[in-house]
């Protein structure tokens, strides 16, 4: 069963963990000094929250955490039907984990990313280039439209 994942930008890490664990009714699973993990079972989610400079704060994307290879590829499948750009990560490390992901951008520029969390890592890890995601939201030509400012967000 795939577990729906939100990440959130925070101002401080542990006025946020303390509200989030309030909230949840539960200890963050994962917890370094600038992020912190939540795997709920009720709500079904990977609620994670990192303290970084260059990002927003808020909502930085949404996702899709596969148990297996299998749902992996079934959420692959559906992300290239969805007929929109899909920048394919491939192995990668991103918020203390070892990963497989590729990610897309809805048509208002909503990021997504789909991933199997395949270890732990000691380092936080890197960001993708999201911007040619948010590139291809861009409506050209057309009158008094608004353009969807490239996407960067800090990583799961």
């Amino acid at each position: 069963m795939k577990r729906f994942h939100v990440h959130v930008g925070v101002t401080d890490i542990e006025k946020s963990i303390a509200f989030y664990s309030s909230l949840f009714g539960s200890e963050p699973t994962v917890v370094k000094p600038d992020y912190a993990k939540w795997m709920l079972d009720d709500p079904r989610v990977n609620f994670a929250i990192s303290m970084r400079e260059q990002a927003a704060k808020g909502i930085e994307h949404v996702g899709l955490q596969a148990e297996d290879k299998a749902e992996l590829t079934e959420v692959y499948g559906r992300m290239k039907a969805a007929d929109r750009p899909v920048l394919e990560e491939g192995a990668t490390t991103c918020c203390y984990a070892q990963s497989e992901k590729s990610w897309i951008a809805d048509p208002d520029g909503v990021v997504w990313e789909a991933f199997l969390t395949e270890g732990e890592s000691t380092t936080y890890g890197g960001n993708p280039e999201l911007a040619q995601l948010a590139s291809a939201n861009a409506v050209s030509d057309a009158c008094c439209a608004p353009r969807v400012a490239p996407v960067k967000p800090s990583c799961c």
